[in-house]
């Protein structure tokens, strides 16, 4: 009797879990209300608090001025925003968890990560670079064998580290305010990360010109907006945001605001990076 009432428990807890368990994204943005999107507090211009205590940033006006408008109109109801903070060790448990429905930060589109999660199409590309005080004789990958250097845990860069310069003496932090501490305080030689997290990193430190990003890119670091597997529906909404942003010219306003000449951190749009953009767009 006791098996049996035991086994009648978990059926119970079993079936109570399956319509959690299957709802859909955009079911579930219908129920709440809000678009829960996880993002960076610490990552100019991506994702960061701005001096007046905001919560701002590129990828969240993505979210907020392109993607929110399809999900409302999908919808047919208005819907708010709200942020909670990710990091690149984080990010994922949180969207398998359900506390996030949309990872809008900073996060490389990689065959591995593709195996726990969706992306959206690519909206960043960028790669990765090193930081380092101006007079150090690191210039690039090639000159960090037995070097102190650090990256933050979890993320691309720290892999393609382990992998193709074994004998770097690799330190990995939580967050980028972290790793850039270390490199200020000496406790490392370098900071590897993104181009454009290091050029957002230098431009807000108390004085930029102590420090100096080095090297070719030593990895393709293409970003794209990260969501729970096999949500198709929801994986359109986004990409459909995303798209006619593109096209209305939305984008490169968004892009101007943060990377254009008065930007927080200036970094030119290439023509390469327009037309690969431009490439994603599917003709409606």
């Amino acid at each position: 009797m006791k098996r049996l009432l035991s086994v009648l428990l978990v059926l119970a807890l079993l079936s109570a879990a399956v319509p959690a368990l299957a709802e859909t994204t955009l079911e579930k943005i219908a129920r709440t209300g809000t678009l829960t999107i996880g993002t960076r507090r610490a990552s100019p211009p991506f994702g960061f608090v701005n001096k007046n205590n905001e919560w701002v940033g590129f990828s969240i006006d993505l979210v907020e001025q392109a993607i929110k408008p399809v999900v409302e109109r999908k919808l047919g109801k208005p819907v708010k925003v709200e942020k909670k903070e990710s990091t690149p060790a984080t990010r994922i448990p949180l969207l398998a968890t359900g506390a996030v429905d949309l990872i809008a930060g900073t996060m490389t589109d990689t065959r591995p990560r593709r195996e726990s999660v969706d992306f959206s199409l690519t909206f960043f590309v960028t790669g990765a670079q090193f930081l380092v005080k101006k007079g150090s004789p690191i210039r690039g990958i090639q000159d960090i064998a037995g070097k102190r250097i650090a990256a933050q845990q979890g993320s691309t860069n720290a892999r393609i580290i382990r992998e193709r310069v074994p004998g770097a003496q690799l330190r990995e932090f939580p967050d980028q305010p972290a790793a850039f501490q270390a490199l200020t305080q000496g406790q490392v030689d370098a900071y590897t990360n993104d181009g454009i997290q290091l050029a957002g990193l230098k431009a807000k430190a108390p004085t930029p010109a102590d420090w100096v990003i080095v090297g070719d890119f030593y990895s393709y670091e293409p970003y794209g907006m990260a969501l729970r597997k096999n949500d198709s529906d929801f994986r359109q909404v986004v990409n459909v945001g995303l798209m006619e942003a593109i096209e209305s010219g939305k984008y490169a306003e968004l892009y101007e605001k943060w990377f254009g000449a008065r930007g927080e951190v200036p970094y030119p749009l290439t023509p390469e990076n327009q037309r690969f953009l431009q490439m994603q767009v599917v003709p409606k």
